[in-house]
């Protein structure tokens, strides 16, 4: 076995990292727009958009346990989880754009098509980034060196996010010229060439070197036993799906939020006194000179602000992600993840509060919310690490790819049930796709759902923390045996 505490340089760190922006391109656009797309590009009834994504993402969810099996039993030259991330570059940027086309079928024929084509596209994504995720966890078993690469990796997920939640709605009305469902099939078009590249670079920056040793057997019987006996895994899975609940649901209902309940006006208004106009109208003076007479930013103030208030939120993520390695070093993982959980629960509460008009609280709150997640962001996927490196510690067996399996398990169904709560809640509120203005029940159900509904499950994440045990000081212990082991292995005496 190798030694794992070789340091990463930046280039493999970058390399890794533009991996997770591809497949962000994708993920974050299913996390924000998938119930959006359904209802008002497709036309698919809220109802049966909810059932879809429910179903799709369940299915995807549990293929992540046959994909981590899988990925912990391959062996090929390049190691057991990068050729993953090869083979899988073309057909995920493919399915993807399958997935965001309109082909003209009748009702049913247009469920059938979104049902088969999120099935296929949650398969893809699961045989790609489970084996990406669990790449992190071979790539060094230096603590700092992870949370490093960690924070690498999440700036690249900030990028990815800024496109989607910024950028995504106007690019989709300049590249459609207008026409939402040609913009989404163009945009998309863009993305997968791009993650295709992308995926391409990450295998070939980066290297596995941390290996089971080579007369390490186990079984899947004894796998799954492993992991049901381990408790900070346990935590740390129900974690996952509660942090992803919230993101799908908060992050499909802002849309809704800026189109209905925000004041227009305001929102113009708002616009105006910050400069935001007077910077769009030099910005597409400079395209018209340039000969990019189509390339317009989209002229109505909710879909200008919602982009502006998601380029905040995440600005501040990043600055939120720059203080995450400091802090976990310093404090530990559990304790930092649990702090920073809390205080942005307490900022998502509060958008329940402001009136139609508290425009300017509600940028503000986004900030400060988007600081304080953003410390967050790079610790669950390292925690993750540390528990696989736990699993090791106890059990004196590593299988790295079935513990990141569970974990995107809790991704996918945290990330399905949030979506398919967010569409059912807009059922069950009575919302019309496209509809002028919704009825005071609908905006109430609005507000409920990107505040109260995604707060307390952001609380309920943080209370479980109490239960995890993997602190400061349990961390240290860890990376120290298992060094300790690992040079035994290499240095015989």
């Amino acid at each position: 076995m190798s030694i794992p505490s070789q340091k990463l340089s930046v280039i493999e760190k970058i390399g890794y990292s533009l991996g997770d922006l591809a497949a962000n391109l994708i993920f974050q656009t299913l996390m924000t727009f998938l119930a959006f797309f359904y209802t008002d590009v497709y036309k698919i009834p809220a109802g049966t958009a909810s059932i879809i994504i429910l179903i799709g993402g369940v299915f995807g969810a549990f293929f992540n346990i046959i994909m981590g099996l899988i990925a912990d039993r391959t062996n090929t030259k390049w190691g057991k989880f990068r050729p993953w991330i090869l083979w899988t570059s073309v057909p995920f940027g493919v399915i993807a754009l399958l997935a965001f086309s309109t082909p003209d079928f009748g009702a049913t024929g247009k469920i059938a098509y979104a049902l088969i084509t999120y099935f296929l596209l949650v398969i893809i994504y699961s045989a790609n980034n489970l084996p990406y995720s669990a790449l992190s966890g071979v790539i060094t078993g230096d603590m700092k060196q992870r949370n490093s690469l960690s924070s690498y990796r999440f700036v690249a997920v900030m990028i990815a996010q800024f496109i989607i939640q910024s950028l995504l709605l106007p690019l989709v009305l300049i590249l459609g010229n207008g026409d939402k469902a040609a913009g989404f099939k163009n945009t998309m078009t863009v993305f997968a060439i791009i993650g295709v590249v992308f995926f391409i670079i990450t295998f070939l920056t980066t290297k596995e070197r941390i290996v089971p040793e080579k007369d390490q057997r186990s079984s899947v019987k004894q796998d799954l036993t492993d992991l049901s006996k381990n408790k900070p895994w346990l935590i740390v899975l129900f974690l996952t799906i509660l942090v992803f609940i919230t993101l799908a649901l908060k992050g499909g209902m802002y849309i809704y939020y800026f189109k209905y309940y925000l004041s227009e006006n305001q929102l113009a208004s708002f616009l105006e006194n910050i400069g935001f106009n007077r910077f769009i109208t030099g910005l597409n003076a400079l395209l018209t000179n340039i000969g990019l007479t189509e390339f317009q930013w989209p002229k109505d103030a909710p879909t200008s602000a919602f982009s502006l208030f998601n380029a905040g939120g995440i600005i501040f993520m990043i600055v939120g992600i720059m203080f995450s390695k400091p802090l976990a070093d310093r404090f530990g993982k559990r304790d930092i993840f649990r702090i920073f959980l809390f205080l942005s629960a307490l900022c998502l509460l509060m958008f329940n509060f402001y009136s139609q008009t508290a425009i300017s609280m509600v940028f503000i709150t986004q900030i400060l919310h988007g600081f304080f997640y953003g410390v967050t962001i790079p610790l669950l996927w390292a925690m993750i690490a540390d528990v696989a490196d736990y699993s090791e510690w106890k059990n004196n067996r590593r299988a790295t790819a079935i513990i990141f399996s569970a974990m995107i398990f809790g991704l996918k169904i945290g990330l399905s049930v949030g979506g398919a709560i967010g569409a059912g809640l807009l059922a069950k509120y009575g919302y019309v796709a496209e509809a002028t203005q919704q009825t005071d029940g609908t905006i109430f159900g609005i507000r409920m759902s990107v505040s109260i509904y995604p707060g307390l499950v952001f609380i309920a994440g943080a209370a479980l923390l109490f239960w995890y045990k993997i602190d400061k000081k349990m961390e240290l212990t860890i990376e120290s045996f298992l060094k300790e082991k690992r040079d035994k292995i290499n240095n015989p005496q």
